[in-house]
């Protein structure tokens, strides 16, 4: 106990710390954003039928793929820093779960699963009593099921096989919460979520509340068995796996330029980091696109393709930061400069699969050809060309490959901006696509050559613009990747996409829930139901503008998509200006 009690406290004294500056007002904005979320989950329990389990289905699923999506969740204390003291693992387990609990994430999702309270106190003097533990339980439960799949999943970043499932299970997972209305349109019956989401972990603890005892038992031993099963985990996380090498061919270039293409293709062969995010990517791509067909909806099985490479160069947006300090030896090579030969490897290794994808998806459904060729060159090239210009000029210092610990899902320290740039990275990527889009849904096939032109041109353009930055910031770059400190301030790298410090409490929370829903009005209910009206389909599931009067439908659609732009333009403009302010 007294193991637990020191590393709650290590852990709460590390976050007080941490509650300071461009962090501080990162988090408050995550903890608001949560808060909100939380409120209406609370709403549920006053609700009939079984939306509250539904609501804690998600909430568990969140807490299992959003530390794989995020770099390996929360990793403040890490097994590692104990590694000296001699601690039996089922201690160390025990007091690293202890530990979990204090964090913002954990008071928040305790805060919603406050909606087990609404309920007991529903059911009356024995409800509200059970409801107390059944929150603990809950949550504990929510949090030793994320520990341990970022360990196995740890543990299969081994090796490549492991690598590549484990990218095609996260893949599926995130798609279907993408996609969790389809799930609910498809199972559900008179606009009811089926009963056996009840059953479900996350719902045992409203099942105890509602008088089924039971259940309270059942989350014991399913807590004690995955204690068990991470403390084993823990001891056998030793590290960075480094994969065989024997029987590689060596490489052979006889230009700098080829040697950079042979060198980037043998990262993207060995490492299983990159194994994991391109599987991640082809299988989100797939899944996203194909679930609709459970409610009959074939329109987006064409957008595998064009998925499947935003989400490649969201994976891969910061490269030169996940790379680490091995850019010395092009420094260290006067007049060499890699950018061409990165964006060469990157349409090798991620093209040819996203061509077939694309090829493959439009004719099993017969079309539209002329959308989605145009989509997937433009898509292409502006992704070749933003991956390497994002990379330099939003640079999140990275962990060394090299240095790698126990979890290979941790590339960087800095997780909140590297997924900011993964977000920022789909936006810009689908934006380069925009005109080619736009000209193939007025004219058919012209769009081809556009998405063709604006390719070559993001491809050549954001190239060109990245190699003159590296040239001229290589040194800096590097010290940036060393050490985490920017030369000219000697002070930590906040990262580009971290909230000045000199923004208020409600500036913050707008661009974060600007940042964080503005996909939801550009995308689902803007450009997806525009291409539902192009085609003649009405009433789909909860895409707006097919429900409404023939008069609205697309005033209505183009109204999402100027509230979705809206949004992020909000959130971009508060958070410039709060920079521009902060360098005065």
């Amino acid at each position: 106990m007294a193991v637990a009690l020191t590393m709650a406290r290590m852990k709460m004294s590390i976050l007080r710390h941490s509650m300071k500056g461009q962090q501080g007002g990162t988090m408050a904005g995550a903890g608001g954003l949560g808060v909100l979320l939380a409120g209406g989950t609370i709403v549920l329990a006053f609700l009939g039928g079984d939306w509250l389990a539904a609501a804690y289905t998600v909430w568990m699923l969140g807490w299992i793929i959003g530390p794989v999506f995020s770099g390996g969740g929360d990793e403040t204390l890490r097994p590692e820093f104990f590694s000296l003291l001699g601690l039996r693992p089922q201690r160390m387990a025990a007091g690293l779960l202890v530990a979990a609990f204090v964090g913002v994430a954990p008071a928040v999702s305790l805060l919603a699963l406050g909606g087990l309270l609404v309920v007991g106190v529903r059911e009356g003097v024995a409800g509200a009593l059970v409801a107390v533990p059944a929150m603990v339980l809950q949550l504990a439960v929510f949090v030793l099921l994320s520990k341990v799949t970022v360990a196995l999943l740890g543990l299969a970043l081994g090796s490549r096989a492991g690598a590549i499932g484990a990218g095609v299970i996260n893949g599926v997972i995130l798609a279907f919460l993408g996609q969790i209305w389809v799930f609910m349109v498809a199972l559900g019956q008179g606009g009811q979520i089926p009963a056996f989401v009840r059953y479900l972990p996350s719902g045992w603890g409203l099942l105890a509340v509602q008088g089924q005892y039971l259940a309270l038992a059942a989350m014991a031993v399913l807590i004690v068995l995955l204690l068990g099963a991470w403390a084993a985990l823990l001891a056998r996380r030793a590290g960075r796996s480094r994969p065989s090498t024997r029987g590689r061919r060596p490489m052979r270039a006889a230009t700098p330029h080829g040697a950079v293409v042979a060198k980037e293709l043998r990262t993207w062969t060995r490492d299983l980091v990159r194994n994991h995010q391109l599987a991640f990517a082809f299988t989100y791509g797939v899944a996203f696109a194909a679930v609709p067909l459970l409610v009959g909806i074939s329109q987006l099985v064409p957008l595998a393709g064009p998925i499947f490479i935003m989400m490649a160069a969201a994976m891969t947006s910061n490269a030169y930061g996940a790379d680490g300090t091995a850019h010395w030896l092009t420094l260290m090579t006067p007049g060499a400069s890699d950018v061409r030969g990165r964006q060469l490897a990157w349409l090798t290794a991620v093209g040819p699969i996203g061509l077939v994808l694309a090829v493959v998806s439009t004719a099993a459904v017969g079309g539209p050809w002329p959308l989605v060729m145009a989509a997937t060159f433009a898509l292409l090239g502006g992704a070749a060309g933003l991956v390497t210009l994002m990379s330099v000029m939003a640079l999140i210092p990275g962990i060394d490959p090299r240095n790698r610990g126990g979890n290979p899902l941790r590339t960087s320290e800095d997780d909140g901006s590297a997924t900011g740039m993964a977000y920022l990275m789909l936006v810009l990527v689908a934006v380069t696509a925009a005109p080619a889009v736009l000209v193939a849904l007025r004219y058919g096939w012209w769009g081809v050559p556009v998405g063709l032109l604006t390719g070559a041109l993001c491809w050549w353009g954001f190239g060109l613009l990245a190699e003159r930055r590296l040239t001229a910031k290589g040194p800096e770059l590097l010290h940036l990747m060393r050490t985490g400190r920017r030369p000219d301030s000697g002070k930590p790298a906040s990262g580009t996409f971290d909230l000045p410090g000199n923004m208020s409490r409600t500036q913050r929370t707008i661009v974060m829930i600007c940042g964080a829903f503005g996909a939801i009005p550009l995308v689902p209910q803007g450009i997806i139901a525009m291409v539902f009206l192009s085609d003649g389909q009405l009433r789909h599931s909860w895409f707006l503008a097919t429900y409404m009067p023939p008069a609205l439908r697309w005033p209505v659609a183009i109204g999402f998509v100027v509230l979705g732009i809206a949004m992020y333009g909000t959130a971009l403009w508060l958070w410039s200006r709060a920079k521009k302010a902060a360098a005065r």
